[in-house]
């Protein structure tokens, strides 16, 4: 049975690689009764979603994966804060996610809301379109 599932290859038509990752809600799977699973665009999407939320020490065995951005959040909301929190979510997600091809960052402040509407455009590598992904960062206390 191992060997069968070794020598099993991807049926996609449109990529030679299936990213998957697990669906961090946990909901369970009706037909195998097992966790759900996201593939795909989903999750590298999920993937830079965790990636920009984690602060440095948070991954175990892996201090050096994360940012400051939290901290930069405590910060006054400023033209100068944009650009900073836009260029580290960028150097970000070159360093630490292979998947993407990153397009752009922009970061917008929210005087309402006290915090930042992060906008991320990227490619996933063997999918044609591009993906935007939209995070609010705020503080938390």
């Amino acid at each position: 049975m191992s060997r069968y599932d070794a020598t099993q290859s991807n049926e996609s038509t449109r990529s030679s690689r299936i990213y998957k990752d697990l669906n961090l809600d946990f909901e369970k799977n009706t037909v195998t009764k097992d966790i759900q699973k996201i593939t795909d665009v989903e999750a590298v999407k999920r993937s830079v979603r965790n990636l920009i939320n984690t602060n440095h020490y948070e991954k175990p065995f892996h201090p050096e994966i994360g940012s400051n951005l939290r901290a930069m959040l405590f910060e006054n909301l400023t033209p100068q804060m944009n650009h900073l929190i836009s260029k580290q979510i960028e150097l970000l997600i070159r360093n630490y996610e292979p998947r993407v091809r990153l397009v752009q960052v922009n970061a917008q402040p929210s005087y309402d809301r006290n915090g930042y509407l992060a906008t991320i455009s990227f490619y996933v590598l063997n999918y044609p379109e591009p993906v935007v992904v939209e995070n609010f960062l705020e503080r938390l206390r």
